[in-house]
């Protein structure tokens, strides 16, 4: 038996990293899944990896920035699955350079991708979620969002943005049983790190009071967390998973 059986949940970005993690937690834990993004070779990976963990599975491909397709997957998956109730907002990306140099395109694609997807897809479900009276909503911030970084302004305002979503929504939807947290994830090990320099990773190591980089499965574990009854009584939450680099 798991935590989650019989329960459903959408993952967004769900194609590979954290959102790949996170599904696959989801999974092993008992939820069925709505598997959202644009990447269709590797969203059909995690399927495969997801299903063999005995879990029912359809993939969407959607554009978490664009209204119409966020509706449409959300009215797909309740059609196939009968209910929604766990969201994981997971969708983002990143466009980095000094604010001076930033194109007015690219502060734009990462807040309508990050901040904006996450609302489009918050609006979306918590309709069906206030008329069964129940939901849990994790929305994947970043420490950025805390700490700001240099050369990552508009990531920066994209994350602080999610983190204030999470509060205003958590605060509004409470009295019908729906929870908003957040996650907030430090250094995570990934193909990026991977190729870093060692003195560069050096210098991201030796920020991190654990001396270590997270994993992905990090991540996932602490958003099981807030997906079940283990966490019935927190909404508004920022969970910091960071090695200790945020206190």
């Amino acid at each position: 038996m798991g935590v989650l059986d019989g329960k459903t949940a959408i993952v967004t970005g769900a194609a590979r990293g954290i959102g790949r993690a996170i599904a696959e937690e989801l999974a092993r834990n008992g939820a069925d899944l709505a598997l959202c993004d644009l990447q269709a070779d590797w969203l059909a990976e995690t399927a495969a990896a997801v299903e063999a963990l005995g879990a029912k599975v359809k993939c969407i491909s959607v554009d978490v920035s664009n209204a119409e397709d966020v509706t449409k997957a959300v009215a797909e998956a309740s059609e196939a699955f009968g209910s929604i109730d766990i969201l994981i907002n997971n969708a983002g990306i990143t466009k980095d350079g000094l604010m001076m140099r930033m194109s007015e395109a690219d502060w734009d694609a990462v807040l309508s991708v990050n901040l904006k997807g996450t609302f489009l897809f918050t609006k979306a479900v918590s309709r069906p979620m206030m008329k069964q009276r129940s939901g849990a909503i994790v929305n994947i911030a970043s420490i950025i969002g805390l700490i700001g970084n240099a050369g990552q302004c508009n990531y920066a305002a994209s994350k602080a943005g999610v983190i204030a979503l999470t509060k205003s929504t958590g605060k509004e939807l409470a009295a019908r049983g729906i929870r908003v947290n957040a996650v907030a994830p430090g250094f995570i090990e990934s193909k990026m790190t991977e190729v870093l320099p060692e003195d560069v990773k050096q210098k991201m190591l030796d920020q991190i009071p654990m001396k270590r980089f997270g994993g992905a499965e990090d991540v996932a574990r602490t958003v099981l967390f807030l997906a079940t009854e283990a966490s019935s009584y927190m909404t508004g939450q920022v969970l910091t998973v960071s090695g200790g680099m945020v206190m």
